[in-house]
């Protein structure tokens, strides 16, 4: 299998850690590139279109799933879409990395059943539900509404961990950064 067309998939419920986790691989790896996930929902704070998030209309985005232009999408809150631009792993495998991705945990068992044996994926889990929200709360990001559905579909996504190659528990950030490599060191 050349190094060119293999993929790693993190994926985790919404406060679990895998940003943190994701950002340590990719200074750790310099063979590693950030796949930029496509969205509809608007930037937050600093975000940058191009570098965290590729920006896009809703009819956009739509014309690109009838286009078969992504390799996963998904409606993740009502009317937000995001999705992985086949295109994006095309220019990460043409610089020589391999693509990194940081999706939802349907999206990430739709690619990994696309390249089966050429993916790794890493299912972050957060030591409970109740410290997920702890976390989530600690953002002051979320109003009581948008809090009791991430904490609903965290437990809902927690159910599918079994479906990865690696179930990393984040109790401590370090000890998590610590398995994500070894598993990422083994692959690679």
């Amino acid at each position: 299998m050349s190094a060119a067309k293999k993929i790693i998939i993190i994926t985790a419920p919404s406060g679990a850690g895998k940003t943190s986790i994701t950002r340590h691989l990719l200074r750790k790896y310099p063979s590693l590139a950030f796949s930029i996930s496509a969205t509809t929902r608007t930037a937050r704070g600093n975000e940058k279109d191009g570098a965290d998030y590729y920006f896009i209309s809703v009819e956009d985005f739509q014309n690109k799933i009838q286009h078969h232009e992504f390799i996963e999408w998904e409606m993740v809150y009502e009317g937000k879409y995001y999705g992985t631009l086949t295109s994006e792993l095309e220019r990460i495998w043409d610089n020589g990395q391999t693509p990194m991705l940081d999706i939802d945990v349907k999206g990430a068992i739709h690619v990994q059943q696309q390249f089966p044996g050429a993916s790794l994926s890493m299912f972050i889990e957060p030591p409970s539900v109740d410290e997920l929200k702890k976390r989530l709360e600690s953002r002051g990001t979320e109003t009581p509404d948008s809090l009791a559905a991430r904490i609903s579909k965290a437990s809902y996504e927690i159910s599918f961990r079994h479906h990865f190659n690696t179930i990393i528990v984040n109790d401590d950030l370090e000890k998590a950064c610590r398995e994500a490599e070894n598993a990422v060191s083994y692959f690679i």
